[in-house]
């Protein structure tokens, strides 16, 4: 019997000839990500009578979740960050402005294919667009992880998505994760390696691909996967910073369980309040009003979401008592955006363009809603109280849509404008 990705990934991050589901090993990640949680790892990590991190070389720093810093306690927190950055001489810091740690480390080439990564931040999984086996852990576990360089872990059940089919116009990644979400439910794939395989997955567009294994934190996954090739070879050629050996499933690896889509019929879907897995298709929720469209996070933020709004947008002004606020995912994409006039588009529509960041993903600032109002987001959640208003609801929807609704003042079709 072969081997899933994940019992390969952390036989390889054991330094193991061969593992299997349900051991537990003590992994050495290649990267271990922290944001501006950082300040409070520190204090924990302190508190083991550590004074020096065992590995900084490996760790990777990014202010992004409130940045600029919108009360004095964030700015002392970014301080106490840069503070530690320079005491423990950490080697891949990047200071607030320049974006969404995910998508900043994909840029940056800090995580490559083959590798473990372990972060304080529950949408690690996001690096499964890379074939990196990236997982979500507590603050406490990144102190320990600090200290002592690895961390144990169970190598988690394996689940395979045969994704086929052709992709319509209209229709993304986003819908396909929520199609997914909604069917099996939010904890349909708990402490589970997820894997992507078939024809439509390779299809997609690098940016699109991200947004899958991102996603796959409101499954309840532990990682999620996508096979790197050539075109991941190619985007990581002139970034990559250190040599890098793909993994791949063999053919007769062992699945918990094993579905099959077909993305030919899929149409728009919307994440409806307050879960992940409350989806309905658009045509079921096209009119509701909205007060607020957001486009932006780590899930929806890249050049080709803020293209597909702006195709939305050009010629056309966003909805009197709606307003429209676009935050991309890094100064990488801003600078694209900047370069091919879609952040014109978006200002002469009417839109707000925000510090690249997380923004109001996690209610920090910029973006709150007042009691009541509905926002349409890029996101990738909407509990209750996310967005940090208690009773202000929140649906997610593709990028294009929630132009489409920013434009129509209700949640719209942008092929219905």
């Amino acid at each position: 019997m072969g081997y899933t990705f994940a019992e390969k990934a952390l036989a390889r991050a054991a330094g193991l000839r061969e593992v299997r589901v349900g051991q537990i090993v003590d992994a050495r990640p290649d990267i271990v990500l922290s944001h501006d949680n950082t300040a409070a790892i520190y204090q924990t990590f302190k508190k083991l009578g550590i004074s020096r991190v065992k590995h900084p070389e490996r760790l990777a720093i990014t202010l992004d979740h409130a940045v600029p810093a919108p009360t004095t306690q964030h700015a002392q927190n970014h301080a106490e960050v840069r503070q530690f950055v320079r005491e423990q001489g950490v080697q891949y810091f990047f200071e607030a402005g320049r974006g969404i740690c995910h998508q900043v480390l994909s840029e940056e080439g800090v995580v490559l294919p083959g590798e473990l990564i372990l972060g304080a931040d529950s949408h690690t999984t996001h690096f499964g667009w890379l074939g990196a086996f990236g997982a979500g852990v507590g603050r406490s576990e990144v102190a320990a992880l600090w200290a002592t360089g690895e961390l144990w872990l169970r190598v988690p059940e394996s689940m395979k998505v045969v994704v086929t089919g052709e992709w319509r116009e209209g229709v993304t990644a986003k819908d396909f994760c929520l199609k997914l979400i909604g069917d099996l439910g939010v904890e349909g794939g708990i402490y589970m390696s997820i894997e992507f395989h078939g024809e439509a997955i390779s299809a997609l567009s690098l940016d699109s691909r991200a947004v899958i294994p991102n996603m796959m934190a409101e499954f309840g996954a532990k990682t999620a996967y996508l096979p790197p090739d050539q075109a991941i070879f190619d985007y990581l050629a002139p970034r990559a910073r250190r040599p890098y050996t793909p993994i791949y499933p063999d053919p007769d690896a062992e699945y918990a369980a094993v579905y099959h889509y077909d993305v030919t019929d899929l149409e728009p879907m919307i994440a409806c309040p307050d879960s992940p897995d409350n989806v309905k298709p658009l045509s079921e929720v096209a009119g509701t009003p909205v007060q607020q469209a957001f486009i932006g996070t780590c899930t929806n933020g890249r050049l080709e979401d803020l293209a597909a709004a702006a195709k939305v947008l050009q010629g056309r002004k966003v909805a009197a008592g709606t307003r429209l606020l676009v935050i991309p995912a890094s100064s990488e994409v801003l600078k694209a955006a900047l370069e091919r006039g879609y952040v014109q588009t978006f200002l002469e529509a009417g839109a707000m363009i925000g510090v690249p960041g997380c923004g109001p993903c996690m209610g920090n600032h910029m973006g709150i809603p007042a009691p009541e109002e509905v926002t349409i987001s890029s996101a990738n959640r909407n509990f209750r109280g996310r967005m940090g208003t208690t009773n202000a609801p929140i649906y997610l929807a593709n990028p294009a849509v929630v132009a489409a609704s920013a434009v129509a003042g209700v949640i719209a079709d942008p092929k219905m404008l």
